[in-house]
């Protein structure tokens, strides 16, 4: 499990295959038929999603007993195949996207996301606007989910754009790169944690290095390419939350005037799970085998479904409190950040079952023979390609990366912690890949911007496409820098 120490993730194992049902024996299959299981299986999901429009959940679910049984398992053994992996998949990251989904809420309803995007652009100049509003989506969006984030976000970029006259597009895409740049590449979302826990990573480590990979993704797709898309597609702000000017000035100073937490604690807040989780992560690095006290303090409060509960706790006396929220209101926000998530939840844990199906059956060794003797630079392009291809296919970053992360299973375990966790952020570059038509963000961003088909594929595809294609360069160059 990705929150437990590598000590304690041998014995829950141990703990879960003697309490689990073992799947019943199957028949040894040949590897053209494993292929042809893995090869159905993909496009069953495929064609469920993209032709009939079935729910990613039921497509994955119907994917994951396809496969097993083309493969060559027994019904049941198929079935019981999915439930174990679904229920291990939900234990670990169902509750981290659920305490994230809290945390997340709390921010929003608190006010804290608003100090925080008031106080970052009121006191920038309008030339360094583009690169603090990739920062205030990147701020926004490490707590945040993507569409949750950009409906924040959409008020903020319509009013920055008329007060500063600069074009919509040098506004928009910088805060939507680092809305993106953080989905796909960095936990506590819910792509990445679903990687990390399929392949095994180090969440810390992985986290270092999601971050680190992020910087020249929102650099390069956001306030770089922004100049570009700017010429490229000169539209106008959108009426939405437009009037007179002295409706701008009343928006405005009704923000101002609300009673929210202060800048400093709304951003300690959400910076105290990183820092929680890094430090884990570094004394693991540092101290592997220490048995010292304060280790153990510091692996305990690290462990992620610890340090998302600290910053959901913290938050009730950092975000609820000074932004005037009682107990009535606290527990309105967190029971309300339950009931979007329901849907990703199920797309996840669905994730987990069709990756145990294709460990069961043997399929994931079959690929893992074709890549011998890759190196480690080969399996992150293999990595990366995979997860595009399903992202193009189906229009979802969440199926891409954990059916990608499935097939990449086997691959993961000769790899050192390092690449396991590049690994996960190869995956995570190609589920960001050219968003299209069968993408809801691809219509969230262009009806929330007034924008037709043709202009949304030349400023959010495009803008996709480099983060995608960035993120990777970035991880293939640290591969290189460690001797991947």
């Amino acid at each position: 499990m990705i929150t437990l120490p590598a000590s304690a993730l041998r014995v829950a194992a141990a703990v879960s295959a003697a309490a689990a049902p073992a799947p019943a024996p199957h028949p040894a299959s040949s590897e053209p038929q494993l292929i042809l299981a893995a090869v159905v299986g993909v496009a069953v999901i495929v064609v469920l999603i993209t032709w009939l429009r079935i729910h990613p959940f039921l497509s994955l679910l119907l994917g994951s007993l396809v496969t097993g049984l083309v493969a060559g398992m027994a019904a049941d053994a198929a079935t019981t195949s999915f439930i174990t992996g679904f229920g291990a998949t939900e234990g670990s990251v169902g509750i981290l996207i659920a305490l994230g989904a809290m945390y997340g809420k709390l921010l929003a309803d608190s006010g804290g996301a608003d100090r925080i995007v008031d106080t970052l652009v009121s006191r920038t100049s309008v030339r360094a606007l583009p690169w603090v509003m990739g920062l205030v989506g990147a701020i926004i969006g490490l707590p945040m989910f993507f569409e949750i984030g950009l409906v924040l976000l959409i008020p903020v970029i319509i009013l920055v754009t008329r007060r500063s006259k600069l074009p919509l597009m040098r506004v928009a895409l910088p805060a939507i790169a680092g809305l993106s740049a953080m989905h796909g590449l960095v936990p506590p979302h819910p792509g990445p944690l679903v990687a990390i826990g399929a392949l095994g990573a180090n969440l810390g480590v992985t986290l270092a290095f999601g971050v680190l990979v992020a910087i020249p993704v929102i650099i390069l797709a956001g306030p770089v390419f922004s100049r570009f898309a700017a010429k490229w597609v000169p539209v106008d702000v959108p009426g939405l939350f437009l009037g007179t000017e002295g409706d701008d000035a009343d928006a405005m100073n009704a923000a101002a005037d609300r009673k929210r937490p202060s800048f400093a604690l709304a951003l300690i807040s959400i910076l105290l799970p990183v820092v929680l989780m890094l430090g884990k992560a570094l004394v693991d690095i540092t101290a592997p085998k220490s048995t010292a006290e304060w280790k153990t303090i510091l692996d305990f409060l690290g462990t992620p479904a610890i340090a998302l509960t600290i910053a959901v706790l913290a938050g009730f006396f950092l975000l609820g409190l000074p932004g005037g929220m009682n107990r009535k209101s606290l527990q309105a926000s967190l029971t309300s950040s339950l009931p979007p998530i329901a849907g990703i939840l199920l797309i996840v844990g669905a994730g987990g079952g069709f990756k145990q199906v294709l460990v069961d059956t043997g399929i994931g060794q079959v690929i893992a023979s074709f890549a011998h003797g890759s190196s480690g630079i080969g399996i992150l392009l293999l990595a990366w390609f995979i997860a595009a291809l399903i992202r193009v296919a189906t229009g979802s970053a969440t199926v891409a990366t954990v059916t990608a992360a499935g097939i990449m299973v086997p691959l993961a375990a000769h790899l050192s912690t390092p690449m396991v966790s590049l690994l996960v952020l190869a995956i995570g570059s190609g589920s960001l890949f050219l968003s299209h038509v069968n993408d809801a963000g691809f219509w969230l961003v262009k009806e929330y911007l007034g924008l037709s088909i043709p202009q949304t594929l030349k400023s959010w595809t495009v803008l996709e496409c480099i983060a995608s294609v960035v993120g990777l360069a970035g991880t293939l160059v640290i591969a290189l820098v460690i001797g991947g």
